[in-house]
């Protein structure tokens, strides 16, 4: 009954929890107050820290660890399927509905409106990334000091190397996490 109930309990957020991971945190907290033995407020900090620390969504990581807390591998494993089994039914019937209408004018015209709007977003969040990563702010009055130049040339060398060579990200992640690490030792 009670991986029912973690079904459940998570397929009502994974429903309900519009905007991200972190807006399934009001959901986790009525979870904590109804269910005290399935995870306490002080775990809901591990879980949140832990989720914001390891791949893929916070949302789905949470509902992991929170199934694994209160219910072990099966408990993550109901938690996690409850959670994403909502935005699989939605794909799905989103899906069918679009094929239904791909000729028609309007929907058409919804997505040649979406995709630069969608680039644009991208690009606003590619800009504050390399904002963080290269530059030195507050900026000084000094174009050296502007500059985080390990950084940039991290960011030139791989840049480079992921057009001439064309290997997946994944390599140059990994190259550019041990340079930092020496970078860090020297």
């Amino acid at each position: 009954m009670m991986y029912l109930r973690l079904f459940y309990e998570f397929f009502k957020t994974g429903l309900f929890a519009i905007g991200g991971g972190l807006a399934t945190l009001p959901f986790l907290r009525e979870m904590a107050a109804k269910y005290p033995n399935w995870f306490t407020e002080a775990q809901l900090a591990d879980m949140i820290a832990i989720s914001e620390s390891t791949p893929g969504p916070i949302g789905v990581n949470m509902a992991t660890y929170a199934g694994f807390s209160s219910g072990n591998v099966f408990g993550a494993l109901c938690a996690t399927l409850g959670i994403i089994t909502p935005a699989i039914l939605t794909i799905f019937l989103v899906t069918k509905i679009l094929d239904a209408f791909r000729g028609n004018k309007y929907v058409n015209g919804v997505f040649y409106g979406l995709r630069p709007a969608v680039a644009g977003l991208i690009g606003a969040a590619g800009i504050t990334v390399a904002k963080t990563a290269l530059l030195c702010l507050p900026y000084a009055g000094n174009v050296l000091t502007l500059f985080h130049w390990p950084s940039v040339a991290i960011f030139v060398v791989v840049f480079v190397l992921l057009k001439v060579f064309k290997k997946h990200p994944l390599w140059y992640l990994a190259a550019s996490a041990l340079v930092g690490i020496l970078l860090g030792y020297i």
